[in-house]
């Protein structure tokens, strides 16, 4: 896959229009959205029994911090709005209870080979209590501390200082995710999210000589008061920014769902010709810039390793996203954290309550989640080669299934087929190919194998579950 493409590759706007429907981000399938109370710690600790971890396989961690000082208007994530830095020491305690429980359930002490902090706001905590926990989860687990490891932490270039992030690199941390959405003064304002082009590059400048090894940068388009003009000035400034991996996701507005939402003014909301121009603008000058699309909202440098990853077919999703190193169990500690272990996902309870008293109590504190069926894995594994490697064999899905792929996915490839006289893939003999354009809607075209969504005019009648595609 090449690092650029010609602009003549990407989605003209009618396509763009054609397919921007509603759907699933697919960092798992089934979605979330298809998790039952029925599945609870009783079915997750069954499935760690039955795990590779159980029989010494690495693993993954995700720690949900959910606190944050200031509400940002955009955001859809769980976090709670304090200024009591109180919490964070009590909230550490229960986040090593919570390890304990969860690594009581794995014999011997599995290798994290992979750690992910997000928020909320990650360096809520201070130093001393994110050393605490690290410790801690050391104790419980077996924190790798090979070259090779993968422990990255979101954070929010207004609550951190440079010797903060030396501190952080000397934790163990070598990959850290800056929140940027936009530099336009209005749009920050907007969103009540001030931060200056200076204060981001003193933070990115001071993670680069700590030694992070790779550095990312999140952006939104689609915010009030964004302007092509202005949000190509924010380009311009994070490509001389030069951080390893950009995300440019999409603003899904949703006020009936996030409250903080309701804060902004839908007048001040950019319509879709302009929400269209932006992500164009996104798209033709990162690839200018050099950085190799991967898929969904993510672009990186061809030599960081999610290129690498894509180039080599070993590219995967998860809930945090496109990540390295396929078949890792992951272990959710936190507040909402979303485990996934073989063929079960379960999430902890969604608020700070509900979580604190089950881990007060000793208990795990999964309230729902799913078990995949051998139908579910079918599909999981036809929509995430396609999220993942843009190319599908057929004999390679029929060899781990025991199906006729032609046979079974009939009425799918019938669906697919508008896409293909669209120039988004092709379907031969040997299996499906997503073009250098399809490439840009991937989600759509992985939506026909969802047998959560049998059609796509269901799809559109269920908006408010789901974010745009574009």
């Amino acid at each position: 896959m090449s690092q650029a493409r010609p602009l003549s590759l990407l989605p003209s706007a009618e396509l763009i229009r054609r397919y921007d429907a509603n759907g699933p981000r697919y960092t798992s399938y089934p979605t979330a959205m298809q998790f039952t109370p029925a599945h609870g710690a009783d079915d997750h600790a069954a499935a760690a029994r039955r795990s590779a971890v159980a029989i010494g396989a690495p693993l993954s961690l995700y720690v949900h911090v959910p606190f944050c000082e200031s509400p940002c208007f955009y955001c859809g994530c769980n976090r709670i709005i304090t200024r009591d830095h109180r919490l964070g020491a009590a909230y550490v305690e229960r986040l090593l209870a919570e390890a304990a429980l969860q690594a009581a359930l794995f014999p011997g002490r599995p290798t994290v080979e992979q750690l992910h902090f997000g928020g909320g706001t990650p360096t809520f905590l201070s130093i001393e209590q994110l050393e605490r926990l690290l410790a801690g989860l050391d104790r419980h687990f077996h924190l790798a501390r090979d070259a090779g490891r993968e422990f990255s932490i979101e954070i929010d270039p207004r609550s951190i200082s440079p010797a903060a992030l030396a501190d952080l690199a000397c934790l163990g941390f070598n990959r850290a995710s800056f929140g940027i959405q936009d530099f336009d003064p209005a749009v920050q304002d907007a969103v009540n999210r001030r931060q200056t082009y200076a204060e981001v590059a003193a933070v990115i400048d001071a993670a680069r000589a700590a030694g992070f090894e790779s550095l990312s940068a999140d952006l939104i388009y689609g915010l009030p008061k964004q302007s092509v003009e202005g949000f190509s000035r924010t380009l311009d400034q994070v490509i001389a920014l030069r951080p390893d991996r950009i995300s440019t996701y999409s603003y899904a507005h949703v006020p009936d769902r996030f409250k903080a939402q309701r804060q902004i003014d839908t007048a001040d909301l950019p319509d879709s010709a302009t929400k269209l121009a932006l992500l164009n603008l996104s798209i033709e000058r990162l690839l200018a810039a050099g950085y190799q699309y991967i898929g969904m909202d993510h672009f990186a440098l061809p030599q960081d390793e999610l290129a690498r990853a894509l180039r080599d077919g070993s590219l995967q999703r998860n809930f945090q996203g496109y990540a390295t190193r396929a078949g890792l169990d992951l272990i959710g500690l936190g507040v909402s954290a979303i485990s996934s272990i073989g063929d079960s996902h379960g999430q902890n309870a969604r608020t700070l309550a509900q979580w604190n008293a089950a881990i007060d109590a000793g208990q795990l504190a999964i309230d729902r989640g799913l078990q995949l069926d051998a139908e579910d894995r079918l599909r999981r594994d036809v929509i995430a080669t396609l999220m993942c490697n843009g190319r599908l064999r057929f004999a390679e899905i029929e060899a781990v299934h025991a199906i006729d792929f032609r046979r079974k996915f009939a009425a799918e490839l019938a669906r697919l087929q508008p896409m293909v006289d669209d120039g988004l893939l092709t379907i031969d003999e040997e299996g499906i190919t997503v073009s250098a354009t399809g490439r840009y809607l991937l989600r759509a075209i992985a939506m026909p194998f969802d047998a959560y969504l049998p059609t796509t005019e269901a799809v559109a009648t269920a908006a408010p579950r789901y974010s745009r595609l574009i």
